[in-house]
């Protein structure tokens, strides 16, 4: 066998020959290397055994500049031009055992169902692919003989994306794999069936110095291209809504609450129905440190009103004021008639921008970990953005329905009331 010769960076060592799980994922910033080490690792396996290898991207047409473009010229660095054929039409690549590399494209998937004994796959920024295009293809992974294999690489987006939820953490579901923070510190890990990597541009030894200059600058600029591309990190993309956010457990939220000297307690309730949600929030304030409490949620949609009502009943026996939407008068209306205590929050023109301000102001909001859809959508909350790049500051990244009820909750509530409880606080008390 002819022996290969080919300088790679040395954090990459091990990853080239490391086949001992099913799933490989590796993420790192720009010009880290991890698809040139993929491409390399799939070319040495190939040649040791007969396998058929999928290359997947999003869009078919993207592979002849980039991963076939790479495989292609890996082969000729190689050496192997004259025993390895690259064909273009359509895109494969032969090797002399038999082995063979394919492309497709998630765009075409009437083309997936012809492909068959498939041991490995290779998708290439998968983060761009759809979780069930992910599903799709694990069931086109398999073969009578031969290990299973899928690497998956891709520069780090939001945490809102099917691969850090599936790979790392979904706080929706309550589900931890793997916090993204010990991948960053270890570079490497293993978890079940899946090795880690992480990888920057200091890893890679074939950067131009200026390269890395050009990254670097984005710290000054675009602080969130800077996370993604220098540091390779998952995180929030965009400018954070609530950045005084933060979760609690749920009984220490209840103690603290318990300890608080007269907080100011309100409920908050957002309509929905086909794609939006009925959302219902309890809220406690502490007027005096500017703190706000999250400690109960409830969140369905597709809920007819008297399904709704059944579910609400408690809210019936204990005769807490609800704050709704009124742009729902009938619904409101309904409520009123089957015994809820329940009035319509204030709407005016630039009232979105008001609420959003009003919920800002707190030094704090501290949500109990109990509910798990305020978190989900305002833990990662960011604005929307016009053509010029600027914030829209009343429009977000998503339609966050219990920061609607949230808004309704706090209809009327004031820094004027906060100071009034205040100073009868203090009245009461002999302090001043």
């Amino acid at each position: 066998m002819t022996t290969l010769e080919k300088e790679v960076s040395p954090h990459f060592d091990d990853f080239l020959f490391d086949w001992s799980t099913k799933f490989q994922f590796l993420v790192g910033g720009y010009g880290s290397g991890k698809s040139y080490h993929i491409a390399l690792k799939i070319i040495l396996k190939l040649l040791s055994e007969k396998r058929t290898a999928l290359v997947v991207r999003e869009v078919y047409d993207t592979h002849r500049d980039s991963t076939y473009s790479l495989l292609e010229e890996l082969v000729i660095d190689l050496g192997l031009e004259g025993r390895v054929k690259c064909m273009t039409s359509p895109m494969q690549i032969r090797f002399p055992n038999g082995s063979k590399i394919i492309f497709k494209g998630m765009d075409k998937p009437a083309k997936l169902k012809s492909i068959n004994n498939i041991s490995l796959v290779w998708l290439e920024e998968c983060s761009e692919i759809k979780y069930a295009g992910f599903k799709e293809l694990l069931g086109r992974l398999r073969h009578p003989t031969l290990k299973l294999h899928m690497i998956l690489s891709t520069n780090p987006v939001g945490e809102d994306n099917w691969s850090f939820k599936h790979f790392f953490k979904d706080e929706m579901n309550n589900r931890l794999v793997l916090d993204d923070a010990e991948l960053y510190e270890k570079r490497t890990v293993v978890v079940n069936d899946t090795y880690y990597h992480h990888s920057t541009a200091d890893d890679n030894f074939f950067l131009p110095e200026s390269y890395v200059a050009q990254l670097d600058e984005l710290k000054d600029y675009d602080p969130d291209l800077y996370r993604i591309a220098r540091k390779g990190h998952f995180g929030v993309n965009g400018e954070k809504v609530l950045p005084q956010f933060e979760v609690q457990p749920h009984d220490e939220v209840m103690d603290t609450i318990r300890r608080t000297v007269n907080p100011l307690k309100r409920v908050g309730m957002d309509f929905g129905f086909e794609d939006s949600y009925n959302a219902v929030v309890r809220l406690a304030v502490d007027c005096e440190k500017k703190i706000l409490y999250i400690y109960w949620e409830y969140y369905k949609n597709k809920m007819t009103d008297d399904k709704t009502a059944e579910d609400l009943k408690e809210f019936k026996e204990t005769r807490e004021l609800i704050r709704g939407d009124s742009a729902e008068p009938k619904t409101i209306e309904y409520f009123k008639q089957n015994g809820f205590n329940i009035r319509g929050a204030k709407k005016f023109q630039g009232s979105r921008l008001q609420y959003t301000k009003k919920v800002k102001r707190f030094k704090k909001i501290i949500c109990s970990d109990r509910c798990t859809n305020v978190i989900y959508e305002l833990k990662p909350l960011t604005y929307k953005k016009n053509k010029r790049d600027e914030i829209i500051p009343d429009e977000f990244n998503i339609d966050p329905h219990t920061f609607s009820a949230i808004w309704y909750a706090l209809d009327d509530y004031e820094v004027s009331d906060a100071k009034s409880l205040i100073n009868r606080y203090k009245h009461l008390t002999g302090r001043g």
